[in-house]
């Protein structure tokens, strides 16, 4: 049996193994009649079958970043990557991006729509219970999405639902949803971090101040900001939830979440400074988990406020700015270069001839001067609470920029607070997104006109006409025509700077594992690694 023939063997037994085809006496049998040392069998068997075995017990203990004291239970306020991963844990959504970026069902098990895409039925799952007991029916998932619609909500979810006319029950286990237009991508748009699955009230309104949920784990403690315990629900609905008990800390310094992995203080961390990354992968008790995703690192610039008003600026910003640069020294290779629009390479639609933007100090000049300036200086807020290293790619943009006569001032912003206190309120600011499934999820979410989350308070009258027909657009290559245009407007006009999309980079413990399918949504296989993983 040659080199290669060998290798084709073992992982087609170890892939039979996994998949229970066969057991560990049969498994050692076949290894054996193939060449293998009794010792290599077994270890195998070890390493590569019985830790993929999910089983349940223990305590998950993760170490997570970018929590805040303002954090709430109310779903429309959700913003931070520590209200991302809680909502994941203790609450359940209608779908689900799965561990191979499909979409998937949770709360409901399936979904149809009318020909022309404007009225969608999802199916409920029957054996779906909250955490106080109640039956998961349809006058919950009513409540709890239109919790986020109406001219009152404040919610970031509501633009997703803006073209919402009707949601209806149509018995106790599945409800009508009517758009005002087509949308394909509806099913999706469930998975979006907001529209969790609450209690509805007598009233008809979402009951989500107690925190009740459906999700895997039942909140027993909660202090927004410092942590989160928790305890297995029995009432989960669905295949996982391993683990008896979950804690979360808080911790927004990388330096300390990295040092409580390799104490043992916790089992897996949701973000790993870069700067560190590759000492901390030399540690044969950690595995680094490195993503690649669609999560765009996005510099909004005010485009209602002076000097972002002016395009010229914004594009003199935008070739001022160096991003393989960044990328090689800020993220270490493990980020994708961006080009003013949101849609990144592994997203459907993605244009694939627009010219990358290049870094042009010559050019930057050129668009300052045409603004009436010689010379510009700016503030740029950030902080690493966000992103490990914000700060100091925000420094290190300053230096590029200078060759263009630009002084960008990096502003050092509190941990706590970020997302209540710069985001949205200062006029050029730091941000990093999780990645979107689809382009009219994130166009829908903070590019367009009306958008609660238009970071940049961006208006293109061009842009919004085509953004409300690819959305009923049915025809893929028309659709794919219309995002074409739609990034290259954002590109040429938007107020926001994209310098890279960057991989997720967590860590966990050897002691913890999971399918080797990660989902490329959120930290921590899309903040789902709470029911997914397991102890080894």
């Amino acid at each position: 049996m040659t080199d290669k023939s060998k290798k084709e063997f073992k992982d087609l037994l170890t892939q039979d193994a996994k998949s229970g085809k066969l057991g560990r006496r049969d498994f050692m049998r076949f290894a054996v009649a193939a060449g293998m040392t009794i010792p290599l069998a077994s270890g195998l068997w070890t390493s590569e079958v019985a830790a993929a075995t999910p089983k349940k017990g223990g305590k998950f203990r993760v170490g997570v970043h970018d929590m805040n004291t303002s954090d709430s239970h109310d779903p429309g306020t959700y913003q931070s990557v520590g209200q991302i991963q809680i909502a994941h844990c203790h609450r359940s959504y209608l779908t689900e991006i799965t561990p191979e970026n499909g979409l998937g069902p949770d709360m409901a098990d399936s979904w149809s729509a009318s020909a022309d895409a404007k009225t969608w039925t999802f199916e409920l799952n029957r054996n779906a219970v909250f955490h106080n007991g109640k039956k998961f029916t349809s006058a919950d998932a009513v409540a709890s999405l239109n919790h986020h619609r109406g001219e009152k909500s404040t919610s970031g979810g509501k633009a997703l639902l803006s073209t919402v006319k009707d949601i209806r029950a149509k018995g106790d286990h599945a409800i009508e949803i009517e758009l005002t237009q087509g949308s394909a991508d509806l099913p999706w748009f469930m998975t979006d971090y907001h529209l969790v699955m609450v209690p509805a009230n007598a009233d008809g309104t979402a009951e989500w101040k107690s925190g009740t949920g459906a999700g895997p784990y039942e909140i027993i403690n909660h202090k927004p900001g410092i942590g989160t315990t928790y305890k297995r629900h029995d009432g989960w609905h669905r295949e996982g939830a391993y683990f008896d008990e979950i804690e979360m800390v808080g911790l927004n310094d990388p330096n300390a979440r990295q040092t409580a992995l390799i104490t043992g203080d916790v089992d897996a961390i949701t973000s790993v400074d870069l700067k560190t990354a590759a000492l901390l992968g030399r540690n044969p008790n950690i595995v680094l988990e490195n993503v690649p995703s669609g999560s765009a690192i996005t510099l909004p610039m005010f485009c209602d406020v002076a000097p972002f008003d002016n395009l010229d600026v914004r594009l003199a910003l935008k070739y001022a700015c160096d991003r393989q640069d960044l990328v090689d020294k800020i993220m270490f290779g493990t980020a994708t270069v961006g080009n003013d629009y949101h849609v990144s390479a592994g997203m459907p639609y993605a244009p694939t001839d627009i010219p990358q933007r290049p870094y042009d100090p010559d050019k930057a000049k050129f668009h300052l001067k045409k603004a009436g300036m010689s010379k510009l200086e700016v503030n740029l807020s950030a902080a690493d609470s966000v992103l490990p290293g914000a700060v100091d790619m925000c420094v290190l943009y300053s230096e590029h920029a200078k060759k263009a006569g630009i002084q960008i001032n990096a502003v050092r912003e509190p941990n706590d607070g970020y997302w209540s206190d710069v985001w949205l309120k200062k006029p050029w600011c730091f941000v990093k997104w999780g990645a979107r499934p689809t382009p009219d999820q994130m166009f829908t979410l903070a590019y367009k006109d009306d958008a609660p989350w238009n970071e940049s308070h961006w208006q293109n009258k061009r842009f919004n006409e085509l953004l409300l027909m690819a959305k009923a657009e049915l025809d893929d290559k028309l659709r794919a025509e219309q995002y074409r245009e739609m990034c290259q407007i954002a590109s040429d006009d938007g107020g926001t700077v994209i310098p890279f999309f960057a991989n997720f980079v967590y860590a966990r413990s050897t002691k913890v594992a999971n399918s080797g399918q990660l989902a490329a949504s959120w930290e921590l296989d899309g903040g789902r690694g709470y029911h997914r993983w397991w102890f080894a």
